[in-house]
């Protein structure tokens, strides 16, 4: 039978960006199933589908039996010689598809299992499109607000998701905006691939200072601690190996240039540059930067607290707004910081 799909399955090929023996399969394995509604006798189905020459073919080969046993592989001479005059005892002879039910079944019936498979193996694209990026940060247009404020953007022609709860504090967005986040998480479920964003995980700063500083991207200097409160107050935590090489004065750049940039990214967020240290005592007074502090010792190891002593002037830049300067300084080095006018 001559069936003219080549230019639907070129066309559905480029609009869906799936590959055409993906549809073509897809097509042959609807019309196993179509067609079993025909050969009703678990028959062996062949497919004969070369769709760049319009030809098409669907049948079954059965043996010619005087009485048979097993009509899936079997047929009756009698019935044989109905449609081939010549079939006798002992040969084989091919049944096709009748044409007026193969053309309904490849106009109908396929239709369903070909969207189905170009849906699977668009999810498939758009996972392994994505699970490499995971950590990555994308830009995204803005395209519609669903259910608790949260959003979808469109990357890449692909829907993510974007929940408010991962937006930075006091961050509006409109339809249309585009909008910078990372990607934190990149899974499979009955609905497809989802692919879903951040602006407040901590990676989204991390490739933030690497966007912006050459010598992070670079390895020069290296990341070895980050916290933040997002929109309020960070600090990250730096070191390199080269001697003649501030690291602080590298991040924050002239003028402040970098770290500014940054900064304005995340609504204003205040970002410490410390040094990180492997003397717990150095790395404590380091994190309670701004503040200068006199003196830092350890009160209970067991615990893991210390006590560090200030002047009165440094007291309210060591606890910070609401206590965040010394509660991130305590997360960063991982011991419960004390505050105490010297």
């Amino acid at each position: 039978m001559k069936v003219n799909v080549w230019n639907t399955i070129l066309q559905l090929s480029k609009e869906k960006g799936v590959e055409t023996d993906v549809i073509v399969n897809a097509i042959k394995e609807s019309l196993k199933v179509a067609s079993s509604q025909y050969f009703n006798n678990n028959e062996k189905i062949n497919i004969h589908f070369l769709p760049g020459k319009g030809e098409l073919r669907v049948f079954t080969v059965k043996k010619v039996c005087e009485k048979p046993q097993n009509l899936a592989t079997e047929i009756p001479l009698e019935d044989a010689k109905e449609i081939d005059a010549k079939a006798k005892i002992g040969s084989s002879i091919e049944i096709d598809l009748p044409s007026d039910t193969l053309g309904r079944i490849a106009a109908q019936s396929a239709k369903k299992v070909i969207f189905q498979k170009v849906r699977i193996a668009e999810q498939e694209k758009i996972y392994d499109l994505f699970a490499p990026r995971l950590g990555e940060i994308v830009t995204g247009v803005l395209r519609r607000f669903e259910t608790n404020n949260n959003m979808i953007l469109e990357v890449n022609k692909t829907d993510v998701f974007f929940p408010f709860r991962e937006m930075l504090k006091n961050e509006k967005f409109t339809r249309g905006d585009r909008v910078k986040a990372v990607i934190t998480q990149v899974r499979r479920d009955n609905k497809g691939p989802q692919v879903s964003v951040s602006r407040i995980d901590p990676k989204f700063l991390t490739k933030l200072l690497e966007l912006e500083i050459p010598e992070i991207a670079n390895g020069v200097i290296e990341i070895k601690d980050i916290v933040h409160q997002p929109g309020e107050r960070a600090k990250v935590a730096v070191l390199t190996k080269e001697k003649d090489i501030d690291p602080i004065g590298a991040c924050i750049g002239v003028k402040g240039n970098r770290i500014m940039a940054i900064s304005k990214e995340l609504q204003g967020e205040k970002i410490d540059i410390i040094e990180w240290s492997e003397n717990s005592l150095i790395y404590a007074k380091n994190a309670l930067s701004p503040a200068r502090v006199t003196k830092v010792f350890i009160l209970d190891k067991e615990e893991k607290i210390m006590q560090a002593i200030l002047p009165k002037d440094q007291l309210s830049l060591a606890i910070g707004k609401k206590g965040i300067n010394v509660r991130l300084a305590s997360r960063l080095i991982g011991w419960k910081i004390e505050i105490k006018e010297e």
